[in-house]
């Protein structure tokens, strides 16, 4: 699920995967290109659900460290976003 929040800064972009009870969030850029990892809303996660994939160039990373495994941008990692879930909600850590 992608999330943008309005901060001082500017605006963020970021995405969180479930993973049984809990969730991992990323910045919502490709290390390979700088770009957005999804063309279309939300859609983070190849078919089978286990990677995350970036529909521009075809990389794609693991869900629970964010390390590119497969494409343009090997060995590299998705840039952390701290969240939890506290109470149901996801909060930013």
């Amino acid at each position: 699920r992608n999330f943008v929040l309005q901060m001082r800064a500017g605006r963020f972009h970021g995405f969180v995967v479930r993973r049984g009870d809990g969730v991992v969030g990323y910045v919502d850029r490709c290390p390979h290109a700088g770009v957005p990892l999804a063309q279309t809303l939300d859609d983070y996660l190849t078919p089978a659900g286990d990677l995350i994939a970036c529909s521009w160039h075809g990389a794609l990373f693991t869900l629970d460290e964010g390390l590119c495994v497969g494409g343009p941008c090997l060995g590299q990692r998705l840039g952390a976003w701290p969240v939890a879930v506290v109470d149901g909600v996801v909060t930013t850590a």
